[in-house]
């Protein structure tokens, strides 16, 4: 057995702590995502804001609309939508690979117990010539390994893997925005149809009523053929968008049971009572823009992602520079297996090693141009995020406030075709309009009232996507701050 004897140099102990003192971290430092594109939105007030409050908007907006069935799909979508839940998963595997990047840092110490036969020639190891030698080896080690992070290099993943885990949380927020968002279009959707498919049937009611009084006077002779069949092919249209309105009620009854993670049919017995399209409040909070564009999870998780790409920069640059890594071995082993347990018999080796490609034909300083390429698209997408978000608000503002206006106007013409529905009543009691003028009257009333139905439906659904588009939804109960 060969021993290696080893002996503590005062050389090699100065030298590794000059080493130890002089770690330093190369690469970029990251101060920040760039704030340009966000001070358009920084001047106190989005361009757009009709009857807006400056006040911070609550985080679950739409307990706002007054809705305990909304209430009730939201909260159960948040706490068991698949969609979520494939997005924590996601994080979680994020967060795994940050707890793997930082125990690189820790040096590692395995064990092993090895019993090789050897079996070789015997003038192989200095024997008799023409026999064989057999050897029994017995060994049980420790091995211990780790590399110095000199130059930053594994403390650059560290901050990469910690950046993109929080990206990958701000992606669970998106989703949660998104899925609110999604589940209040739908219910506002469903309401709407539920109201227009009451003001259908009985515009289809009046319309066979119409189709009756022609034909009354197509046999009486008073009348030709033609608005017997104007009223009947009315009548036939009628009908075939009735059939078109519960079709898509089943649909959007199905897309609300899967958006909180149940089977289709699931909600239909909870949702088939009409009940009126929920409402916004009469005045909408929007707080600070700056800060709400900063907060919006999809502007959060592109300002992470530029977090990542500036620390992976910093990690090629690390790969440039020469590594220091020490490996330790402690055996105890012999020819026999009582060997294994005589404290005699320890073996120690330690093995600082130092590695440097002094040339690699440019690969690494290529790999770091590469980097620094998508370090370059990480800060474009950024900024592509903020533009995008303030553009989203601006839009949404602006379609929720002339929403509110075409609203408005939809209710007086109703106030008006009403009118006009009584006025033809009182004319028909009087004996100086027939039954078909009232008839008519009372079709066009419906029809305003669809366009009122309709208005409110698009007034309430401008007014999620206002919400959606200042990022609110993935919050707790408290408002925004």
């Amino acid at each position: 057995m060969t021993v290696f004897r080893l002996t503590r140099t005062t050389a090699a102990t100065a030298l590794l702590a000059t080493f130890l003192s002089g770690c330093t971290t190369v690469g970029p430092d990251y101060t920040g995502a760039p704030d340009a594109p966000v001070q358009a939105a920084a001047r106190g007030s989005f361009l757009r804001t009709p009857d807006a409050l400056a006040q911070a908007p609550d985080a679950r907006w739409w307990e706002s609309l007054n809705d305990p069935v909304l209430n009730g799909l939201i909260n159960d979508a948040l706490n068991g939508s698949p969609t979520l839940a494939a997005a924590n998963a996601r994080v979680a595997q994020a967060r795994a690979s940050l707890a793997a990047s930082k125990t690189a840092a820790i040096p590692s110490i395995s064990t092993s117990f090895s019993a090789p036969y050897i079996n070789v020639p015997g003038d192989f190891l200095g024997g008799s010539e023409g026999g064989r030698d057999e050897i029994n080896a017995y060994n049980l080690g420790f091995d211990a390994a780790w590399e110095l992070d000199l130059f930053g290099g594994q403390r650059r993943k560290v901050e990469a893997a910690s950046a993109r885990a929080e990206a990958s949380e701000a992606g669970v927020a998106d989703a949660r925005v998104t899925l609110s968002a999604e589940i209040a279009r739908a219910y506002v959707g469903l309401r709407a149809r539920q109201a227009m498919q009451t003001l259908q049937t009985r515009q289809l009611g009046i319309d066979l009523a119409l189709a009756g009084l022609a034909r009354e006077r197509l046999q009486a002779g008073t009348a030709p053929a033609q608005p017997v069949n104007a009223a009947e092919a009315q009548a036939f249209s009628s009908e075939a968008d009735l059939a078109k309105t519960g079709a898509e009620i089943a649909v959007l009854m199905d897309q609300i049971a899967v958006l909180t993670g149940k089977e289709p049919g699931a909600l239909d017995a909870m949702l088939q009572t009409p009940s009126p399209v929920p409402l916004p409040p009469q005045t909408v909070a929007v707080g600070d823009p700056a800060l709400l564009l900063r907060s919006r999870p999809d502007v959060r998780a592109a300002e992470r992602q530029l977090a990542a790409a500036n620390a992976d920069v910093g990690v090629q640059i690390a790969s440039k520079f020469p590594k220091i890594s020490f490996m330790g071995i402690l055996g105890l082993g012999g020819q026999s297996i009582a060997d294994v347990f005589e404290p005699g018999n320890l073996v120690g080796l330690a093995l600082p090693q130092l590695k440097w490609s002094i040339f690699d034909g440019g690969r690494a300083a290529r790999q770091v141009d590469v980097a620094k390429g998508a370090l370059a698209e990480a800060e474009a997408r950024y900024q592509q995020s903020v533009l995008g978000a303030l553009q989203d608000a601006e839009g949404a503002l602006a379609r929720f406030g002339a929403q509110r206006i075409a609203f408005a106007r939809t209710i007086d013409a109703e106030q008006r075709a009403q009118k006009t529905v009584q006025l033809q009543k009182q004319r028909l009691e009087a004996g100086t309009a027939g039954r078909t003028d009232t008839l008519n009257a009372e079709r066009q009333a419906i029809q305003v009232s669809m366009a009122v139905a309709g208005a409110r439906s698009e007034l309430t659904t401008a007014f999620v996507a206002v919400e959606k588009a200042l990022g609110l939804g993935w919050q707790s109960s408290e408002p925004v701050k």
